[in-house]
Formats: C-alpha cells, sequence, structure tokens
C-alpha cells in the first residue's frame, strides 16, 4: 500500500489543521492506521491509531482532547483532526499503515509509511 499524507502548513497556537493520508490499493480497509510525528531533534513519537473499522482509537497523552483520528474506508483515507494547537506540536506527520493487528503506538509495528506532512505552530 502506498500512503500520500497532507494538510499540513503553518497555524498559529491554538488554531485547527486537519491532516489526511490517501491510500493506494482495495485493501484499505484491512489495515490499522497510525500517526507520528518527529519534531526537530527529537525520535519519532505516536500520535494515535485507528483499527481497521475505526471501532477502536488510540491516543497519546500529549493529544488527548485536542486531536480526533478518523477514517473513510469508501475513500481509502485517515485523517487528524488537530484543535487547540501548541507550539509543541511542530513537526512532520506521518501516516502509517500495518496489515494486521491492534491501534499499535509503537512505529516498529507499522508496515507501510508515507512521506509525511510539515506542521508548523507559531507562538
Amino acid at each position: 500500500v502506498e500512503l500520500q499524507a497532507s494538510g499540513g502548513g503553518l497555524v498559529q497556537a491554538g488554531g485547527s489543521l486537519r491532516l489526511s493520508c490517501a491510500a493506494s490499493g482495495r485493501t484499505f480497509g484491512n489495515y490499522v492506521m497510525g500517526w507520528f510525528r518527529q519534531g526537530p531533534g527529537k525520535e519519532r513519537e505516536f500520535v494515535a491509531a485507528i483499527s481497521w473499522s475505526g471501532g477502536t482509537t488510540n491516543y497519546a497523552d500529549s493529544v488527548k482532547g485536542r486531536f480526533t483520528v478518523s477514517r473513510d474506508n469508501a475513500k481509502n483515507t485517515v485523517y487528524l483532526q488537530m484543535n487547540s494547537l501548541k507550539v509543541e506540536d511542530t513537526a512532520v506527520y506521518y501516516c502509517a499503515a500495518r496489515r494486521f493487528g491492534s491501534a499499535d503506538s509503537n512505529p516498529g509495528a507499522y508496515d507501510y509509511w508515507g512521506q509525511g506532512t510539515q506542521v508548523t505552530v507559531s507562538s
């Protein structure tokens, strides 16, 4: 599966952005999807994940209550709605897919990665 993330940009603190990740292939609905991010000088970290059905979601503590992950299997797309953005949310955001398993927070559990989209939050 090939993944294409989009929707990043520059936003002021307190603002919102919605990221999208479009996937190729006819079996998108079979994949668990995750969002990760990597800030300047930092390691890649988990943001959110969603099960193949959308019935189960998992969030990093740092984004709970502010970010929402969702998916539209008919459009082969997963979304990350980001509200109340903070300067520390600045990072390159990546979407990832795994063929089996749960909405895992471990990046090593994911088999496919998109190219990333830059999110910059200014103070």
